[in-house]
């Protein structure tokens, strides 16, 4: 683990996130956060010493917050938090998203406003640094009170309680963490509840959708692109002119990245005079308009999910009068807590019930890549429809020259199809559901963690929509030789052809889709589109 990245609270950016879910790296705390670290600990540390209750700290959690605890049993009363909120089911997460959720918990817990002591946030970032994966079931969670049983199970690991994931194996933490040197956490007042109280599993996984989507999407741009020309469509609609009158960003770049795609293609050169038709379907005319707003869509979400990865949500939380807590500039410091709500004043600093570990925010986010990440499959499974409409892309039947005999790609667009209105299932908004929690203490809910969380379906569905997309615009291509296409497009269609042979005549066709996702996964298109210069970014740097 050679890379080394520092962990700057509240400065995390999305290259910096890409970089953490891309590879295991060696993360290290800004020793600048240190001071305030100590500070905040040391407001929970007078309110666990004194008589009043203080959420969290000496009460008991939810609808049992009126209970008190007694000094002797706050260490207790913490593990027992941790234990019985560990409740999660189903199949573990991926790797990359523990990682963001250990990076994560620990920049947020960093920033000083969670009252834990330096030793929570050093344990998270040795468990990451030893390359441990907390076995964390990815079911369990509504997305409010935060996520707590996945982040209760990552933190039961922690403890030497819970389980790593050695390569899909289940392993007992407590021998690893001795075999990597790593004292187990001990937790003391408030610990338990800060490391459960926040979004850090659903704002990974919503970003493990974005960052997954990134190559498949690419891989559109680039299978779209050898669409037009298969169906010998225009470029006039990625005039720039066009797309700088209606001023949409996404729809901009887009455009841009067709025209490069097409440039210098003899199929576009041969068609341009004498061409019958007066304008194209939608489904190639209309992609910048669609996947730009997607691509829109796309990068606001990104925007907002590092918003996340950089915010304390935790609860209560914890602001200490040294000058550092984060105020607006002027304004002024309250002289007392305000009243209701568990806020308790100590010496030094002040405890605030709040809400911010209410994921409406990461919902939202997800919802919208979540109908992003289908249209882009629609318009592709209308892009093949297309090509095999003979009356509409003038190529034979189905793409194959003896239709009848053969089907050729009959049935293959049924599967794309398929594939496609499975993801308008799939798409439809989880934040709008509710289903109150903690005998109706907890009585809105966000569902952020299943919105994130089903990301991952949709963007296998689309990749193997495009893979058949693929298929198709390939065969289409070879009908119109000896023309050729554009460089770039050439290459996408040679990476296609080095592992799947044209289909002159029917054959078993279900290898050919999996070997072209297993491409489109890859990435090898996107490492084609990347490489392509002065083209705008796909994510807007955060």
């Amino acid at each position: 683990m050679s890379l080394e990245l520092t962990l700057v609270p509240g400065a995390l950016t999305l290259e910096q996130l890409t970089a953490i879910h891309a590879a295991p790296l060696r993360l290290v705390l800004d020793d600048a956060a240190r001071p305030a670290i100590r500070a905040s600990a040391a407001v929970v540390q007078a309110a666990a010493a004194g008589d009043a209750p203080v959420y969290g700290v000496n009460t008991g959690f939810g609808k049992l917050a009126s209970t008190r605890i007694s000094a002797s049993d706050l260490a207790l009363l913490q593990l027992n938090l941790i234990r019985s909120h560990s409740v999660g089911v189903g199949e573990p997460l991926a790797a990359p998203v523990v990682r963001l959720m250990l990076a994560m918990k620990a920049a947020s817990l960093a920033r000083a406003h969670s009252g834990v002591r330096e030793l929570v946030i050093d344990t998270l970032l040795a468990v990451h640094n030893a390359g441990l994966v907390p076995w964390v079931p990815a079911q369990g969670s509504v997305g409010a009170s935060g996520d707590l049983a996945p982040l209760s199970h990552m933190t039961l690991a922690l403890l030497g309680e819970g389980h790593f994931n050695v390569d899909g194996a289940k392993v007992p933490a407590a021998g690893l963490l001795a075999q990597h040197g790593i004292a187990p956490l001990a937790l003391q007042a408030k610990e338990g509840l800060a490391l459960i109280n926040g979004t850090q599993t659903s704002a990974a996984l919503a970003l493990h959708g974005v960052l997954a989507f990134e190559p498949v999407l690419e891989s559109a741009l680039v299978i779209g692109a050898l669409t037009v020309d298969a169906a010998r469509g225009s470029d006039g609609p990625f005039d720039p002119r066009i797309h700088a009158l209606r001023g949409q960003p996404g729809q901009i770049d887009v455009a841009q990245y067709y025209r490069a795609l097409l440039a210098g293609s003899a199929i576009r050169q041969s068609h341009t005079d004498g061409d019958d038709r007066v304008q194209d379907p939608y489904c190639l005319r209309c992609q910048p308009q669609v996947v730009g707003a997607c691509l829109d869509q796309l990068r606001h979400a990104a925007l907002v999910l590092v918003r996340e990865a950089n915010a304390v949500t935790d609860n209560p939380l914890v602001f200490f009068e040294d000058g550092s807590d984060d105020r607006a500039p002027g304004r002024p410091k309250p002289d007392r807590a305000p009243s209701g709500g568990g806020d308790r004043r100590e010496t030094g600093g002040t405890l605030i019930s709040g809400g911010n570990f209410h994921a409406e925010p990461v919902a939202l986010a997800a919802d919208a890549c979540a109908v992003a990440i289908a249209e882009v499959g629609a318009i592709a499974e209308r892009r093949i429809a297309m090509l095999i409409d003979a009356g509409v892309s003038r190529l034979p039947p189905f793409l194959t020259s003896n239709a009848g005999l053969n089907s050729g790609f009959m049935i293959a667009h049924v599967t794309a199809a398929a594939l496609a209105s499975e993801n308008k299932s799939l798409a439809h908004p989880a934040s709008v559901d509710s289903l109150p929690t903690s005998a109706n203490q907890e009585d809105h809910v966000s569902m952020a963690t299943f919105a994130a969380r089903r990301l991952q379906p949709m963007i296998d569905n689309v990749a193997r929509i495009l893979a058949i997309e693929w298929l198709a615009s390939a065969q289409g291509i070879e009908f119109l030789r000896p023309l050729t296409s554009s460089a770039v497009l050439e290459q996408a269609h040679a990476l296609l052809r080095a592992e799947v042979p044209a289909m002159p005549v029917d054959r078993y066709l279900a290898p050919d889709i999996d070997a072209a996702t297993a491409l489109v996964r890859r990435g090898v298109l996107s490492e084609l589109f990347k490489a392509m210069p002065g083209l705008p970014a796909l994510w807007v740097p955060a």
